[in-house]
C-alpha cells in the first residue's frame, strides 16, 4: 500500500511539474508596467515606464508625439510569446504621424545599447505588412535555405496576410525553439526561419507614432 501511495505521489509531482513549466508568465499584469522600462531618443531611459506610456482599462496604451518603446528588464531564450494588439483609432489620442506602423521585437541582447531601434528581430506590425521579419543591426536568419545579407535593417516578407480590419484585436504568437522561429498571426503561420544569429534577449514593444494598444503579453518558456 505504501509503495502504491508513493507511486501516486511521484506521478502527481511529475505532472504538476509539467503543468508548472508550461504556465505562461504574464509580462504585462494588466495593472501597471512592472517589469518594463521605457525609452525615447529625446529623454533616454525611464525606469518608471509610466513616464512615457500608460495603462488604462487593462491595456498598455502607447501614444504621443515621440517614438519610443517599452523593454522588459529580463532576457529570455526558447519561448512562446503571445501578444494581442489593436490600432487605436480614437482621434483624441495624440499621435506623431498617421502611418500605422509598430512592432514587437525579441531576442534583443542584454548588452545592446538603447536606441531607435536596437539589435534584434522585429515582428513587424504594419498596415498591409504585419508578420514580416525585420532584422536589425546585422542579425541574420536562414529562410528557405538562404541566409540573408546582414544589414542595418533587412526585411523578410511574410508569405501570407492574416491581419484583421483596423480597430479589431489581433493575436500574434512568436515561437523561438532551439534555432527555429515561427511567427503566427490570428492562428495563421505567416513567417518562419531557422538559425538566428541571436538566441537570447529581451522583449520590446514599439511605438512608432500611431496610437496602438496591447492587452495581452504572455510568455511560456520552452525547455
Amino acid at each position: 500500500m505504501r509503495i502504491f501511495t508513493f507511486i501516486l505521489v511521484m506521478v502527481f509531482l511529475q505532472f504538476s511539474g509539467i503543468a508548472s513549466a508550461k504556465k505562461p508568465l504574464k509580462l504585462f499584469n494588466q495593472k501597471n508596467l512592472s517589469g518594463w522600462y521605457a525609452f525615447n531618443a529625446e529623454s533616454g531611459k525611464h525606469s518608471n515606464a509610466t513616464e512615457l506610456f500608460s495603462v488604462d482599462k487593462q491595456m498598455i496604451r502607447m501614444f504621443g508625439p515621440t517614438a519610443g518603446y517599452l523593454m522588459t528588464n529580463k532576457s529570455f531564450k526558447n519561448f512562446q510569446l503571445e501578444v494581442e494588439f489593436r490600432w487605436n483609432t480614437d482621434s483624441t489620442f495624440l499621435r506623431k504621424n498617421d502611418k500605422k506602423n509598430s512592432g514587437v521585437m525579441y531576442l534583443v541582447p542584454e548588452d545592446c545599447a538603447d536606441m531607435l531601434w536596437p539589435k534584434g528581430i522585429q515582428y513587424q506590425i504594419k498596415e498591409g505588412a504585419t508578420g514580416d521579419f525585420i532584422l536589425l543591426h546585422e542579425v541574420t536568419l536562414n529562410v528557405k535555405g538562404e541566409v540573408n545579407t546582414p544589414g542595418a535593417s533587412v526585411v523578410v516578407q511574410r508569405f501570407i496576410d492574416a491581419e484583421k480590419p483596423v480597430g479589431e484585436w489581433n493575436s500574434i504568437i512568436i515561437t523561438v525553439e532551439n534555432g527555429i522561429i515561427r511567427q503566427e498571426l490570428n492562428g495563421v503561420l505567416v513567417n518562419e526561419a531557422t538559425n538566428p544569429s541571436v538566441s537570447e534577449g529581451r522583449i520590446l514593444l514599439q511605438y512608432e507614432g500611431y496610437p496602438i494598444d496591447f492587452r495581452k503579453v504572455e510568455l511560456t518558456k520552452i525547455k
